[in-house]
């Protein structure tokens, strides 16, 4: 796989950190309908960016140097991504259980599929 095609799904997910720290800004400072609870369900899902997705942040550069990366990489990693982008809308709009949960378990899943796929590519495969 290409470098871009690898990392357009972390540039992605970068883009949504950015969105919700202004997103974040805004609300605190009285610029989002909803007032503090709304402000906090923002601050609570822009702080969930350095959480899970830590891990993915780890294995992508993993992926690279040690050419791990290929298709089914490119898509687990848009599937996380998209994931991510489902969690944060459900967190910061209806903040609907189970949707949010479903969102965020889909991109835990796909995660540690990822890391498992990643680990046994490293550590089984010549």
């Amino acid at each position: 796989m290409s470098l871009p095609s690898i990392l357009a799904p972390v540039f992605a997910q970068v883009g949504l950190v950015f969105v919700l720290v202004f997103f974040m800004v805004a609300a605190r400072h009285g610029g989002v309908a909803g007032g503090p609870e709304r402000a906090k369900l923002v601050s609570d899902c822009f702080s969930n960016q350095f959480e899970i997705p830590v891990l993915f942040f780890t294995l992508v550069p993993l992926a690279v140097l040690t050419r791990k990366a290929d298709l089914l990489f490119v898509v687990m990693s848009w599937i996380f991504v998209l994931s991510r982008l489902a969690h944060a809308a459900i967190h910061t709009g209806s903040n609907r259980q189970p949707a949010r949960g479903i969102a965020w378990l889909l991109g835990v899943a796909t995660l540690l599929v990822m890391w498992a796929v990643f680990a046994v590519r490293v550590l089984l495969v010549p």
